[in-house]
């Protein structure tokens, strides 16, 4: 299956939308260097999900440190033609850690497991198999 995604202009992000429980949907960054799917908190909240009902916490290294996120289990989040049951998102509160975005988290490498995917740079095209 193939799908077609937005390039934003200044920095080449790879800009991709998201669905979560088949009624909300979000725009994230496609994001090859992280290993976790994370996801603004305050946008989670907005959705009607109460921050209480995380699963856990977990450490993770960033480019400015090691942080620690909340793990919450979403029942239906899909992307790309792509669509994850009961998969496990890091939330972490954007704003209060002084990053503003336009975008709601990253699509991280977890999201493609067990899928093989080319991103076509020239097309604007990611193909998974």
């Amino acid at each position: 299956m193939t799908s077609n995604f937005k390039r934003e202009p200044e920095s080449g992000l790879i800009l991709v939308n998201i669905e979560i429980d088949n009624k909300y949907e979000l725009k994230m960054i496609l994001d090859t260097g992280a290993t976790n799917t994370t996801i603004d908190s305050n946008a989670l909240y907005l959705l009607g999900h109460d921050l209480k009902d995380n699963i856990g916490t977990v450490e993770i290294e960033t480019a400015n440190g090691i942080i620690e996120t909340e793990v919450f289990e979403i029942d239906t989040f899909s992307s790309l033609g792509l669509t994850k049951k009961k998969f496990q998102i890091q939330v972490y509160d954007f704003l209060a850690h002084g990053i503003f975005s336009e975008y709601n988290g990253l699509l991280g490498l977890d999201f493609f497991e067990g899928t093989k995917f080319c991103i076509d740079t020239r097309e604007n095209k990611i193909t998974l198999s």
